[in-house]
């Protein structure tokens, strides 16, 4: 190899490494050690923590999980973040072909009618029509056979820096995808435990409607024999319908969850119904992660830090705009005007060399567009980072909420004891005639609020354990991410 072919290929590697614009460093964000609100809770181990994939199971509730299982194959949102991811990828090829030759090929024919000259002025008067307009014509017919090629060299590194920017965009759109598939997973467990809240409310109420009724019909005997007073009648009567008022305002917030889980699942809500039954399930015991593992265990902040990566390859494309391009460009092929001995070397041609091109003044626009490339990137990087704090925030705002229903759900566990003692007691009283039904309705308003508030509560942590796998990042984790597929 002689000295000029070194040292240009010496020069081909030295453009070839060559990429303006800058390398990607992910951005600082605020971090903590511990959560604030971690107190007793029992920070994950890698075994505890990494089977975490079919989180609702935990809940252990049959029907529960045959729900979210059909999110993966009917939700609409899911196949819509899916289509995005797809449509991604293909920008990402589209994007990583630039690196390669563009080749095209033709077949033509062509026929055309030229003029040869033209006669004199002072022709023979004798001249045919024709003749006398003085033009005499040839018809010939071209066959062409070509073949192109034109191939940008990546000098700068626009292609490589867009073909960045696309791999990046592909894991955000990933991160994406998962994002929608556990905000819907999250939502459909929230709905549901909603709805068996409100069933076991509507259970509640069907007992209390029965026990006032037993409760009317003895006021009405105790008024037959002159024990009661009418008063007391009218009051167990109120009380009585006003429980049957309450179990039927039920429906409406039970059917409004039932049509909710029915769209999540990719139904139409009048197909769909959810029988009542009788439910009893624990608020599971959650492990937490350490802060700094939300990084890798939240698909909407590594969504947003790998559009942030995005953007920065982009500062690169357009920092490219400010350097010539080169590139490589050539032809060949067959041209005859005969169609037997058009294919042959006498009518052969062919063409090939390098285009340099470069852009001289643009008052401006290139300039505009690489400023712009960096205030993309500044919003991209104050999302992640405002991402990051949200994450942490969801976090400590679950965390104290299920640290404080818990609490309060055992005051609330001690009210419904003592109402009850309460009820039974007063009960004894009015029919020992020692208190008026005055007395006897007023506690068994207090135990039937206190049930429910029971109940709510019960509805309460559910929903808060749902909300805390959510912030934790479910059962997600960003290798899976990590390459392009």
């Amino acid at each position: 190899m002689s000295r000029h072919q070194i040292a240009c290929a010496a020069m081909s590697l030295l453009l070839a490494s060559c990429a303006v614009g800058p390398d990607y460093q992910r951005p600082e964000t605020a971090t903590q050690a511990t959560f604030k609100e971690g107190g007793n809770w029992k920070i994950a181990t890698p075994n505890d923590d990494t089977n975490r994939g079919k989180w609702w199971e935990a809940f252990g509730d049959r029907e529960l999980n045959i729900l979210v299982e059909q999110i993966d194959i009917n939700n609409q949102n899911l196949k819509l973040a899916e289509a995005k991811y797809r449509q991604a990828q293909a920008l990402g090829a589209s994007a990583r072909s630039s690196f390669f030759p563009t080749m095209s090929a033709s077949a033509s024919q062509t026929r055309s009618q030229s003029a040869l000259g033209r006669t004199s002025s002072n022709s023979s008067s004798n001249t045919s029509t024709g003749a006398a307009s003085g033009a005499s014509s040839s018809i010939s017919t071209i066959h062409n056979l070509s073949a192109t090629f034109s191939w940008e060299l990546d000098l700068w590194g626009r292609i490589r820096r867009q073909v960045e920017a696309n791999d990046a965009s592909i894991q955000a759109s990933a991160a994406d995808l998962e994002s929608a598939r556990l905000s819907a997973q999250s939502e459909l467990a929230s709905n549901y435990f909603q709805l068996r809240v409100s069933d076991a409310q509507k259970q509640l109420l069907n007992n209390t409607v029965a026990a006032y009724a037993k409760s009317l019909e003895l006021t009405k005997n105790r008024y037959n024999v002159g024990v009661a007073g009418r008063v007391d009648v009218a009051q167990a009567e109120t009380q009585l319908k006003s429980a049957e008022a309450q179990a039927l305002d039920l429906g409406v917030q039970r059917a409004q969850l039932e049509h909710a889980i029915a769209l999540l699942v990719g139904k139409a809500p009048g197909n769909f119904t959810l029988a009542e039954s009788k439910w009893n399930v624990a608020v599971p015991s959650i492990p937490i992660s350490l802060p700094s593992s939300l990084l890798e265990r939240r698909a909407d902040i590594a969504s947003a830090e790998r559009r942030a990566a995005a953007a920065n390859a982009q500062i690169g494309v357009a920092k490219a705009a400010y350097y010539p391009t080169l590139s490589l460009t050539g032809s060949g092929g067959y041209s005859s005007s005969t169609l037997s001995d058009w294919i042959s070397a006498p009518n052969r041609f062919w063409s090939l060399g390098p285009s340099l091109a470069t852009t001289i003044l643009d008052f401006g626009k290139r300039y505009a567009a690489s400023d712009q490339a960096i205030a993309v990137y500044d919003q991209n990087v104050a999302t992640y980072r405002q991402t990051v704090l949200q994450a942490f925030q969801d976090v400590e705002d679950n965390l104290a909420a299920l640290r404080i229903l818990e609490a309060e759900a055992k005051v609330q566990d001690e009210a419904v004891r003592t109402a009850r003692e309460s009820v039974a007691l007063t009960v004894n009283q009015y029919k020992a005639g020692t208190v008026s039904y005055l007395n006897v309705v007023s506690v068994q308003t207090a135990q039937l609020a206190n049930e429910r508030t029971a109940m709510a509560l019960m509805g309460r942590q559910l929903t808060a354990s749902v909300a805390l796998i959510k912030a934790l990042g479910g059962g997600w984790n960003s290798a899976a991410a990590a390459k392009p597929l």
